[in-house]
């Protein structure tokens, strides 16, 4: 029976980068593992699931697997075939011995599946309010993560009981497999099925993680959000990923901050943006106002004849640097507002005013004032 495309087993297209398969696999495995699907066929899965990752996994086979496909070694690659020896399994002698260690034969080291390797890095989203990214604050966050189980510390094994080596692969997590190509016989490492790499066999399994050596719990993390973090920016936080295996270090934890929107304050970076109304008396006279800002109430002088659009800066009025050096500035910009209601003698007052210096007066939309009182009680 012929094998299936590799890609598809994984469940993945050939473009996918090498954290799409990795994820494709863990997902994979997790769902087929003998030790968990009691299925007919879930074996024959897992050992095709596990041979796709082994390839896929490492470069240079995964460039070989692109290019050749699976080979079948019996089709006129042997010695004396009908290339006449010259790129038969014989033909090249003494070369073999480089194509081995060049395309993982016996001469390549490969990584002792007993020792001791880092955890997986996580990811975790915090929501923050618009305030609570300016100013920052503390917070308590939960994540579920795998660590090394208590029972059996690790091993997998049931308490008093220990793994032992595996007697298809002689404890090393890998098997050889041969093949013939064009350029000669290649020799292979590929993760031992029966161990699934790990190079030990356990016969008795722990009641706790079923032989995997590793559990999933609710880890409670502290964490000092910083004041100025801006939406889309994450915090590393070194050590908090997945336990390690064997002894290894944990993974880290990455936070990525997601900000809400405010209904009055727009942030462009360390700066904030506001509308404040302004009615056509007080732009036309001149006066001082209140406006709200995120440290608190600021009054600003407004200049006679101020036309709508124009911007004030009210400097280190805006939003903290993340490093600590300074602090953004607050832009307002003024949008002049004009009544809907005039009676008959304030309408005479306007178009005489208009009569005498050309002016016409358009009409603007409210909200502003709604959004300048929720702005002062800090809503």
């Amino acid at each position: 029976m012929a094998k299936r495309d590799y890609y598809e087993v994984l469940g993945v297209s050939k473009g996918a980068s090498a954290d799409e398969i990795k994820k494709a696999y863990r997902k994979l495995s997790k769902q087929y593992h003998p030790d968990i699907n009691k299925e007919a066929g879930a074996d024959e899965k897992f050992k095709e699931i596990s041979e796709a990752y082994e390839v896929l996994s490492d470069a240079s086979k995964r460039a070989q697997y692109d290019q050749y496909g699976h080979v079948d070694p019996n089709q006129g690659f042997g010695g004396g075939g009908s290339y006449g020896g010259g790129f038969g399994g014989q033909g090249f002698g003494g070369f073999e011995d480089i194509f081995d260690t060049f395309f993982g034969g016996g001469g390549s080291a490969r990584q002792d599946p007993s020792a001791p390797r880092q955890g997986s890095d996580m990811q975790y989203t915090m929501r923050l309010k618009f305030k609570e990214a300016i100013f920052g604050k503390d917070a308590e966050i939960e994540i579920p993560r795998e660590e090394s189980c208590d029972t059996c510390h690790g091993s997998g094994a049931k308490p008093g009981t220990h793994p032992e080596k595996c007697s298809h692969c002689g404890g090393k997590g890998s098997i050889n497999v041969e093949q013939n190509t064009p350029f000669g016989r290649i020799v292979n490492k590929r993760t031992c099925q029966y161990c699934n790499g790990t190079g030990k066999e356990i016969k008795e399994k722990c009641d706790t993680c079923h032989g995997s050596g590793r559990i999933t719990k609710t880890k409670k993390i502290k964490l000092k959000v910083p004041a100025g973090v801006d939406d889309g920016q994450q915090m590393r936080v070194a050590g908090e990923g997945e336990g390690g295996i064997n002894g290894g270090p944990n993974g880290d934890l990455y936070v990525v901050f997601v900000v809400s929107r405010d209904d009055f304050f727009e942030r462009e970076g360390n700066d904030i943006y506001v509308e404040v109304p302004l009615t056509f008396v007080q732009a036309t006279l001149g006066d001082e106002i209140d406006v709200p800002t995120v440290h608190g109430k600021v009054r600003l002088k407004i200049p006679a004849g101020t036309q709508t659009g124009t911007t004030f800066r009210l400097r280190n009025k805006g939003v903290p640097h993340l490093r600590g050096n300074g602090t953004g500035d607050q832009h307002v910009i003024v949008k002049v507002i004009v009544p809907k209601k005039l009676d008959d003698k304030q309408k005479d007052i306007l178009r005489e005013f208009a009569a005498t210096t050309g002016d016409r007066v358009d009409e603007n939309t409210e909200g502003f004032f709604d959004k300048m009182k929720k702005a002062f009680k800090g809503e």
